[in-house]
């Protein structure tokens, strides 16, 4: 049976106790920088371990550095285009200095992250069409609902689809978060069909004049195959529907997995054409150097990055921004 809720505009939580609290204190650059924190600690603290006594950069220098690279996990290729950078520039006697070393990376991670900025949804389309996929575990959930949040703050109408029909409670957790966010919400019993509650959505959408439709999906099913069978029915659903739909598809990756997230990113890719990522709990690892490697190895835009429990907390990324919390 088809469920169709229209939620209040405000979107509020009065519960003191969730993690609807917005976290408005200490401004934007801060909260990135608390949440890197992490990161920063291992890269900074380690290189000045490495940097102490030295007068000038050797190989012993580099390659300890190298490790200390693959340890923030910016993956082997990275890494070693890095470090090979770093080698030309002493060799062209651009860099003697290793207190130099910490400015030059910014410069090279910023080169390797710099992006066209764009809107997002990047679309002229009414509604807007975004697919959200992602393995389970990964902040999938909570990812939609601070999106969403983010969308309403602008004043755009929110319809959440609860394509993920393989998971227990999957319907009932969304719809829990759309009540929170003042979003609507289109979702059918534990089992049904994913593709036409995607299919109910859209028109749903286009009958209340919705501004963007986000489509949560499974992230697993018995065997890896049948997942993204699933998700390219529920592409080709929407395409068939909305031509040119969906106008984004955002893969939601954990941090805190390390090079497994760039397993995923090429996995979902090759199965749905993936068109950018959200890094989530970036604030509970060491390794935010991944964010670097997804986006140097796939090529892949990284759109937001999560950084907290807050609903602000889902940032835009910015690649200055990250760029310089991490470093400085």
């Amino acid at each position: 049976m088809k469920m169709l809720r229209r939620r209040g505009r405000s979107g509020r939580s009065d519960t003191p106790e969730d993690s609807f609290e917005q976290g408005r204190d200490g401004g934007l650059l801060s909260r990135l920088r608390r949440g890197l924190s992490r990161t920063r600690q291992a890269l900074g603290g380690r290189m000045e371990e490495v940097f102490a006594g030295k007068a000038r950069i050797d190989e012993e220098l580099l390659e300890d550095l190298e490790e200390i690279l693959i340890t923030a996990d910016l993956g082997v290729r990275t890494t070693l285009e890095v470090i090979d950078e770093l080698r030309a520039r002493v060799g062209r006697r651009e860099l003697s200095d290793p207190a130099r070393i910490r400015q030059v990376l910014s410069e090279i991670f910023l080169g390797y992250l710099a992006d066209e900025p764009r809107p997002f949804p990047d679309t002229p389309h009414q509604p807007a069409v975004v697919l959200m996929v992602g393995v389970n575990g990964v902040g999938k959930t909570t990812s939609i609902a601070k999106l969403a949040w983010q969308l309403r703050e602008q004043g755009q109408q929110v319809l959440l689809a609860a394509a993920d029909t393989f998971r227990a409670a999957a319907v009932e957790q969304l719809t829990i978060w759309a009540d929170r966010v003042g979003a609507e919400i289109v979702g059918q019993q534990t089992g049904a069909d994913p593709g036409a509650v995607a299919f109910d959505a859209l028109e749903a959408a286009q009958a209340r004049g919705a501004d963007v439709v986000i489509v949560d999906t499974a992230g697993r099913l018995h065997t890896q195959r049948n997942l993204m069978e699933e998700l390219i029915k529920i592409h080709r659903v929407i395409g068939q529907k909305m031509p040119g739909a969906p106008h984004e598809v955002l893969l939601v990756l954990d941090a805190t997995t390390g090079q497994n997230a760039l397993a995923q990113a090429k996995m979902f890719t090759e199965a749905v054409g993936v068109t950018g990522t959200i890094v989530a709990k970036m604030d509970g690892t060491a390794k935010g150097g991944i964010a670097v490697a997804i986006r140097r190895e796939l090529g892949l835009p990284i759109r937001f990055i999560g950084v907290g429990e807050g609903m602000e907390d889902l940032r835009p990324f910015d690649p200055a921004e990250f760029v310089e919390a991490l470093f400085f």
